[in-house]
């Protein structure tokens, strides 16, 4: 697998989850191609690299958030996990480098540190944005609040839309 490809797949696969930018156990499992209890394995393996800032186990609440978002349940008997997923934080995704040790898991590493360097650099460059607009628009008469007011909303999250169902009168 490509580096950039790769580093498009791990994008995808940053979730937040209590305030913290991390990936999911199965998610990595999948990108070393090792199976998911094998990575976990290693990791409780060498509890001490991953302390509570590294590595967290989602709670149940979490875990069922997370399904009816991701909807990837099979039917069957055996199809569901016994546990909950561990989620990893950045430092916890480059401690595992350290018990995981193949080629893929170093080429995976660094595709997974480059994305979240990425992901760390967009949010500060809106950031900055933000500030410099702050500060132009104090600069500026009112002539250009239009102008200003018009650049915040296309820098603004768009709000999810809801298709109405029914009958329409």
């Amino acid at each position: 697998m490509a580096l950039p490809v790769l580093t498009e797949r791990v994008e995808q696969n940053i979730l937040l989850i209590r305030g913290h930018r991390v990936m999911l156990d199965t998610d990595l499992a999948i990108l070393y191609g090792v199976p998911t209890k094998r990575l976990n394995e290693q990791v409780r393996r060498n509890k001490k690299r991953f302390p509570s800032d590294f590595m967290f186990q989602l709670t149940p609440e979490e875990v069922e958030r997370l399904r009816s978002q991701i909807a990837t349940l099979k039917p069957g008997r055996g199809q569901h996990r016994k546990y909950s997923p561990y989620a990893f934080t950045e430092q916890g995704v480059a401690m595992l480098s350290s018990v995981l040790h193949s080629e893929r898991a170093i080429q995976v590493n660094i595709a997974i540190m480059r994305a979240f360097v990425q992901l760390r650099e967009m949010i500060g460059s809106n950031k900055t944005l933000a500030r410099r607009l702050n500060e132009l628009e104090k600069k500026y008469d009112s002539q250009f609040r239009v102008v200003f007011e018009a650049i915040r909303s296309l820098m603004a999250e768009p709000e999810p839309k809801v298709k109405r169902i029914g009958f329409k009168t």
